[in-house]
């Protein structure tokens, strides 16, 4: 028995041996971490224990060989001068690396360590800095993850690179600036394995080559964000294994063709932002597993399809600025059950709205806003209890405004209503009737633009908390601007042009938190929106496009019939980016504080009645891309050396005793701290004028000394 105990004792003891050689790390090896080590410059990895296979980010097999080298988001730093270590090519038995979110910098073809690594299965190195080209060949046949996206990488993607990688199953070289064709036969080599595919964001240019159908176990195919022309290659709708299709924003033409229906796995069809044109596929019900079809911003046409109303599963259904049109009411959209997104702005749809999308439940986002429907608003849309973005104006027959807003106020998650363009010359809803107004709590856009309202500006806005951007421009509004306005906690962008607002600015609006306070407007963040927003600042023809309540502050008042001065308060608006009060009846000098708004890029003064000087104190506006203050009452020189010299000479025009550039009228120079300014027009005049003073002088000189002395001269002849 005695016997049998010590010989279990020497067994446990010879098997802790064995274990801990197993695992203790190969010194030659050890030693090459050392030396990468030793080429950071920040942060300093905690290596110091004797063995590796223990340190942070490093993983040994049985033998004490490392192979997996896993230091993601550690912020790590290159020396300056160096490169990724070639020491890093001695881990001969390495099939994990993986440097992602750091910032290591470099050429990846002047890294001896990429071509070494003869074992290598995954291979991360996105979110650093490395550019230069791509080395001729991928280092290993093992292979199977490569991901160098969020670089800046550029040139080809050579076809050698593929060569012998046999078991490649996902290539990702996104967001870096590639250039050239996608290569067209990367799925020759690799059809039985290749399933994940990302290009976008690249300048890739060409049409997408026949080859992919080749890949019959693909499933994610993106190239998004290049140049890529032609029509989509027919033998693509042969990867029946596709799940996603996302090539958004390219050049792609042509027609869909009905082969898509073959791609029955498919959930994800983005072809937003191209030049297809056409009609859609008939028969989309095949399409069973569809989820989001996003083909806004084409040239769409024709009708949707019925059958598109049999895929049950859609989540999104985006088509937004195509051609395509038909009776809207012929759709059924009972079956779309967890439908979350629809958009179908700025085409041709009439008919009347159908009630079935009421039995969307989890409607979010509507917008249909640009067609020929005619639409209601009902007590049924309070049934859509997550609905959260609204958009219906510019369609027809939509009437009575304040039942409407009593209605929409129910609606409690409402973020973002547009009704623009609708209610043509109703009155603006501030009766009896919304006396206990408590709705919109989460109201955050309010777009009533175009509605050729009148009255006043009501004041229940006056509850929305909330509320960050205010469209009332082109309406028939009067009144004065309410002081409670610079109540409003989150209130960053005022429309009110072109209205018949009278009275003087409050001075209240000048002390808006949300533009007075940089640590206010940091409080909110950048609120997401269920559906993007398009915005085409003035002077731009470029659509710009919104995911977040876009923050670009300004408050546009022009247009109206305010009066008085300036208030020199609203040098408060630190924050204010814009702001224009053109045609109105403002009078007295602009105020200098104008010059405190250091964010300033449109600042429109013109036709007002404003006098004095341009304060010379705008030399500090230096990121203004348009300014104005023509027909007005200006005078003096325009500030020299200043960013205002940039403008064109209409800029300034309408202001007669205005001078200097970029007028052709130049200053006349004067003496003295206090000289006058002059225009050009009044030193001609006095160039030209009798010194009719400096006559009368002399005359009187010349009288008084022949009067005393002319005498004297006499007698004494």
């Amino acid at each position: 028995m005695a016997n049998a105990f010590l010989f279990l004792l020497l067994l446990i003891f010879y098997s802790n041996i064995t274990f801990e050689n197993i695992h203790a790390c190969n010194q030659s090896e050890r030693s090459s971490l050392l030396s990468f080590a030793l080429t950071l410059s920040s942060p300093q990895l905690n290596w110091t224990s004797a063995d590796c296979c223990n340190w942070e980010g490093v993983t040994c097999n049985q033998g004490g060989w490392i192979t997996h080298l896993q230091l993601p988001s550690k912020g790590l730093k290159l020396k300056e001068g160096t490169f990724l270590s070639s020491s890093l090519g001695n881990l001969r038995h390495l099939t994990h690396l993986n440097l992602s979110y750091n910032s290591f910098f470099g050429s990846l073809d002047q890294t001896e360590f990429f071509l070494s690594l003869n074992d290598l299965e995954i291979l991360d190195l996105s979110f650093n800095l490395l550019f230069g080209v791509l080395p001729s060949s991928l280092p290993s046949s093992h292979i199977r993850m490569v991901d160098l996206s969020s670089n800046r990488l550029h040139g080809a993607v050579p076809y050698s690179f593929f060569q012998q990688a046999w078991n490649l199953t996902s290539f990702n070289v996104s967001n870096n600036t590639f250039s050239g064709p996608i290569p067209s036969s990367i799925c020759r080599s690799f059809s039985s394995s290749l399933r994940h595919l990302d290009f976008s964001f690249n300048n890739f240019t060409g049409s997408i080559s026949s080859g992919l159908g080749k890949c019959s176990k693909l499933q994610v195919f993106r190239a998004g964000h290049n140049y890529l022309s032609g029509s989509l290659p027919e033998d693509m709708f042969n990867s029946t294994t596709l799940e996603e299709i996302s090539l958004p924003l390219n050049s792609l033409n042509g027609a869909m063709s009905d082969g898509i229906a073959n791609l029955t796995n498919l959930t994800t069809l983005d072809l937003s932002y191209n030049q297809l044109s056409g009609v859609l596929p008939l028969h989309l019900e095949k399409l069973s597993k569809l989820k989001y079809i996003l083909l806004d911003f084409n040239y769409l046409e024709g009708s949707l399809p019925l059958s598109l109303m049999n895929c049950t599963n859609l989540v999104e259904l985006r088509m937004g600025n195509n051609n395509l049109g038909g009776d809207i009411s012929m759709l059924n959209f009972s079956k779309l059950s967890q439908l979350s997104k629809l958009d179908l702005r700025k085409n041709n749809f009439f008919g009347i709205l159908p009630r079935s999308i009421y039995s969307c439940k989890f409607l979010k986002a509507i917008r249909l806003n640009y067609n020929n429907l005619e639409v209601q608003i009902h007590p049924e849309i309070l049934s859509l209890k997550y609905l959260s973005f609204l958009s219906l104006g510019c369609n027809k027959r939509l009437t009575d405004v304040t039942g409407s807003i009593k209605i929409l106020m129910g609606c409690k998650r409402l973020a973002y209503l547009s009704l623009a363009s609708s209610f043509l010359g109703e009155e603006m809803p501030n009766g009896v009737e919304m006396a206990d107004f408590h709705g919109f709590r989460y109201l955050q856009i309010l777009d009533l633009n175009s509605c050729n309202l009148s009255g006043i500006i009501p004041s229940w806005l006056s509850k929305l908390k909330k509320l960050q951007i205010l469209d009332l421009e082109h309406n028939r509004i009067t009144g004065t601007i309410p002081s409670w306005l610079g109540t409003l906690p989150r209130l960053n962008s005022l429309m009110m042009q072109f209205n018949l607002l009278s009275g003087e600015i409050p001075k209240e609006l000048c002390t808006l938190p949300m533009l007075v306070s940089g640590q206010t407007a940091a409080q909110v963040g950048r609120i997401y929106l269920e559906l993007p927003i398009y915005y085409s600042p003035s002077g731009h023809a470029k659509l710009l496009q919104y995911n977040y309540i876009f923050y670009t502050p300004f408050i546009h008042l022009g247009h109206n019939c305010l009066s008085g001065n300036i208030p020199i308060e609203i040098g408060q608006l630190q924050l204010l980016h814009q702001l224009d009060l053109s045609a109105n009846n403002f009078s007295g000098n602009i105020p200098d504080q104008i010059s405190n708004l250091k964010y300033m890029e449109i600042l429109d003064l013109s036709m007002n009645h404003l006098s004095g000087k341009i304060p010379a104190s705008f030399r500090g506006l230096n990121f203004l891309s348009r300014f104005n203050v023509s027909y007005n009452n200006l005078r003096g020189p325009i500030p020299s050396s200043t960013q205002l010299q940039s403008f064109n000479a209409s800029a300034f025009e309408g202001n007669r005793k205005l001078c200097g550039a970029p007028l052709p009228n130049k200053c006349q120079r004067t003496t003295g701290a206090d000289a006058p300014d002059m225009s050009p027009q009044d030193a001609d005049t006095k160039e030209h004028q009798i010194p009719w003073f400096y006559v009368s002088v002399a005359l009187g000189f010349i009288t008084g000394f022949w009067g005393v002395c002319g005498p004297l001269v006499l007698m004494r002849k």
